[in-house]
Parts: C-alpha cells; sequence; structure tokens
C-alpha cells in the first residue's frame, strides 16, 4: 500500500475517534447528571481498574501499556468533562476581592461564580435551584446552617458551615472544609503534640474552627478576646504555649500593622499562624520572624480548605502536591517586588522593565514622593531638608507597602529609616540592586551631591544587607538584570 493510501485511511479513523470521542464524553455528562440524582461520585477508581483490565485483555503486549495511557487519558478527560457541568460558586454579601474562583479555576473544571446575596434575599437563593455546590464565607458561616438538613461531623464541631452540596432531593448538606484548611496549616508547620498548649487569639467563627481542630490533637488551648473570659492582656498568664494563633482580622489590609499582643510574653513559643493572608505578613508575622520562630499566614489555609471543598463537589480526590503548587503560584502573585540600592543603581529603569515582564503595575517612589510634594526631590530638599524628606518618603512607602503584585522602586536612602523595612516587607520580596560605584549618575540626586560616595556606601551597605532578601548585580543589560532578578538573583 502506498504511503499516501496509508496516509488517507488514518485520516479516515481519525475522523471516526473524533466522532466516537464526542459521544463518549456526552454520555459521560449524562452519567453525571445521574450521578448527580443519585449522590453518586464522578471518581469511581474500582470501576476503572476493572475497566483497564478488560480492555488491556483485548491486545497484544505490544499495545497493553500505551492502550492504559490512553484510557487512563480518557478517563481524566471524563472526570473533568463531568464536573464541568457542575454549578459551583461562593456564596457572600461583598465578594469583589475573592480569590476563590482563580482557586477553584486550578482545582477543577467546574463552572464557579460569585453569589452577592444580600441577608433578606439568603433563604430565597438557598431554597432555589441555581447550584450544586457552594462555598459559604462571611457574613454566612453560621446562617446558612438552619437551612441544612444534614451536617458533617466538623460543621457541628464548629457550628460553622463553608461548604454547601445539594442533594438528589433537594435537601442542603453542610460541612466545613475551613476545619480541613486549617489542619493542613499547622501541619505545614509542625504541628502540636497532645497536651501541648495553644494560644488562640480571637472567639469568633474562624477561631472555632482552630479551637476544633487543636482540641482534636489533644492540645491544651487557651482563648484570649476582649469580650471573653480572659483578654489579650492576660497573655503573659500562658507563657508556656508553644503555638499561637491569630484569628482574628487585626492587623489585615487596610489597618497593616496592628497587632494585639507581644511576642516576647511567651518565651517557649515555637510556632505562629495567622489566618490573615492580606498583607503576606501581619506586625505579628514579622516579629515572629524577627525573633526566628515558625510562621506562617493563611493563605495556605484558604488554598487548603478550596481543595477539600474541590473534593466534596466533584468526589475526585486532589494530591496535597497539587496545594503546594497552588499555594507557590499565589505567593509569587501576590509578592511585591521591591527595589532597593544606592541613588543611581538603575532601580527606575530596571523596575519598569521587570513590570512589563510579569505584567503588573510599576510605582517609583520617588515620583509618588514627586506627586504628593507638589514639586520635585531637589527643590524640596533645598527648602526644607533632608529629615523632612524622610518623613514624606515613609508616608509614601507605607502606602506602596500595602499594595499587592506590584514591582516598586525605592529612594536610596529609604533604608536609613528603620521603621521603613516592615512597611516594604509585609507584602515583598527586597531585591538589593548593585552597581560599581564608577557608574552611579549623581545629576539630580541631592544626597549623592552633597556626600562622597564612597563614603556613603560604606554607610549604607550594611543597610542594604539588612533590609533585602536577595542582592542583583546590575553591571551588564537592564534587560539581563531583570533575569537575574527572576531567577533569584544571589546573596
Amino acid at each position: 500500500m502506498e504511503l499516501k493510501d496509508c496516509r488517507a485511511k488514518i485520516d479516515d479513523l481519525d475522523r471516526e475517534i473524533v466522532q466516537l470521542f464526542a459521544s463518549r464524553m456526552e454520555l459521560a455528562a449524562q452519567i453525571a447528571a445521574y450521578k448527580r440524582a443519585h449522590d453518586l461520585p464522578i471518581l469511581q477508581p474500582e470501576r476503572e481498574r476493572e475497566k483497564l483490565e478488560t480492555l488491556t485483555a483485548q491486545v497484544g503486549d505490544d499495545l497493553k501499556a500505551p492502550l492504559r495511557r490512553l484510557y487512563s487519558t480518557i478517563f481524566e478527560l471524563s472526570r473533568d468533562y463531568q464536573a464541568s457541568k457542575l454549578r459551583c460558586g461562593l456564596l457572600g454579601e461583598r465578594l469583589a476581592h475573592s480569590y476563590s474562583p482563580q482557586l477553584h479555576a486550578m482545582l477543577g473544571s467546574y463552572d464557579y461564580a460569585l453569589f452577592e446575596i444580600a441577608p433578606e434575599q439568603l433563604g430565597e437563593f438557598l431554597q432555589s435551584d441555581s447550584f450544586d455546590a457552594l462555598n459559604v464565607t462571611i457574613p454566612y458561616k453560621q446562617r446558612v446552617v438552619p437551612f441544612c438538613s444534614e451536617l458533617s461531623e466538623t460543621a457541628r464541631a464548629t457550628g460553622s458551615v463553608n461548604t454547601v452540596l445539594r442533594r438528589a432531593d433537594g435537601t442542603l448538606c453542610g460541612d466545613n472544609t475551613d476545619y480541613d484548611g486549617f489542619l493542613w496549616l499547622l501541619e505545614r508547620n509542625g504541628g502540636v503534640q497532645s497536651g501541648e498548649h495553644a494560644v488562640v487569639l480571637g472567639d469568633g467563627g474562624a477561631s472555632r474552627t482552630v479551637q476544633a481542630v487543636l482540641r482534636s490533637l489533644g492540645a491544651e488551648v487557651t482563648v484570649l478576646s476582649r469580650r471573653g473570659a480572659q483578654g489579650f492582656d492576660t497573655l503573659k498568664d500562658h507563657a508556656d504555649a508553644v503555638l499561637l494563633v491569630n484569628a482574628t482580622p487585626v492587623g489585615m489590609y487596610p489597618n497593616n500593622g496592628e497587632r494585639l499582643i507581644d511576642l516576647s510574653d511567651l518565651p517557649d513559643c515555637r510556632c505562629v499562624l495567622d489566618l490573615v493572608y492580606n498583607p503576606a505578613r501581619t506586625r505579628l508575622l514579622l516579629d515572629a520572624q524577627e525573633r526566628g520562630i515558625r510562621h506562617e499566614n493563611g493563605l495556605a489555609m484558604l488554598v487548603g480548605q478550596a481543595k477539600r471543598a474541590a473534593e466534596l463537589f466533584t468526589g475526585t480526590e486532589i494530591p496535597d502536591s497539587r496545594c503546594d503548587e497552588i499555594l507557590c503560584k499565589l505567593n509569587e502573585q501576590m509578592q511585591n517586588i521591591i527595589l532597593i540600592g544606592m541613588p543611581g543603581c538603575g532601580k527606575s529603569t530596571v523596575g519598569r522593565l521587570l513590570a512589563e515582564r510579569l505584567r503588573r503595575p510599576f510605582y517609583d517612589a520617588d515620583a509618588e514622593i514627586e506627586r504628593e510634594l507638589g514639586c520635585d526631590i531637589p527643590t524640596f530638599f533645598a527648602r526644607h531638608g533632608e529629615d523632612a524628606f524622610r518623613r514624606a518618603e515613609t508616608m509614601i512607602l507605607e502606602r506602596l507597602g500595602k499594595e499587592s503584585g506590584c514591582v516598586i522602586a525605592t529612594g536610596g536612602g529609604c533604608v536609613t529609616r528603620e521603621e521603613n523595612v516592615s512597611l516594604l516587607r509585609q507584602n515583598g520580596t527586597i531585591v538589593w540592586l548593585r552597581r560599581p560605584l564608577d557608574r552611579l549618575p549623581k545629576d539630580g540626586r541631592p544626597i549623592s551631591q552633597a556626600n562622597d560616595l564612597g563614603a556613603l556606601y560604606a554607610i549604607r551597605q550594611p543597610m542594604y544587607e539588612h533590609f533585602c532578601d536577595f542582592a542583583a548585580d546590575n553591571c551588564g543589560t537592564p534587560e539581563e538584570t531583570v533575569e537575574t532578578i527572576l531567577r533569584g538573583g544571589r546573596r
């Protein structure tokens, strides 16, 4: 047979395969509807294994492995296609800044909508046929409980629901995957042993979930709150605590920098967990970092609870490694990249290129300061002096430091004020941009013009080292420096 004839036959077979594949997926959609109607899981591993054995028995040994790979892929596509027919979403009152759609897009192929529902419309919405499964956020985690005809063990233990599944008969089942999310966050950070003492700040819904997890592990739990029997000022009475969990919104954007307690009151503490994740590092977490205490924000809890919710939505198990990948990606997206370094080292040029490369907003702190002051920096220096300028600079850095997912170029002297380090570090990775002194221009830079650069660098070098997470040399082209930063620079 001629080559062209073989290829023509393959083309005919491919057309047939495409038609058969479309028919198979349509049947998969019908099966999905049946499974939803009869509360059956989408994932049925035993049936898939039996099917693979039956199919591979029909071909010779040389085709068994390829056929197994082919049908494993088909089964995976079929599960995804069935899941895509699910109507899922997030129920809340204000959801404009929710990360849930992005999270669930990485966890499954189902439709995920935002349902912003007013309190007076909650009952009508829950009794409608507008969804198959929901996540629930504030202020409805307790309010949906009376609408659920069944509650999971964790939902009963915490008294709140953050996941709702519609059963075949239309009734609702409430679950609490925040429990699973906090458990994953805790286990990532060493866990807690039976009999060990943990202090939880706050007594709201998030606190009750945290308490339920800790008590299930046998921990001794103390709750401090403004309204409870023990206030935040009694922390010293619990100096033997090895774990501190902040389950309040204190320190959350836009109230960055606030904190409830002093970690010096917990000399035995080995881990601090803060359920806040914007900013990435609250004042509490920065304090823990300075003391060398293991710490993490609540983003892992958000990812962990979403993973468990996705498993409940689809009936498909998701490996923890997927959570690690998603967490890493979210952290990278949310973190600012902040450039520090001597005046004239190229922070603005490199920063703009870096922002373009990453498709992020770019802020030049000096330009922001000039807009705020209404004049250029040399003029302000001449009129008011350096101290006044540094105060204005800190005010601008306080605002810029609250941003997420940006590139920020700072002024060369921002490192001279210690308070700036926490403003920049709370939500960002700080990169020290280095360039040889003989390549630093002085035009338009009052500090550079008024000082010997060698002497100025000797003073500032330890400050740059203190502020930065890593250093990157800007000795080649700006594009090469951008690549160095993206690779993580070098210490």
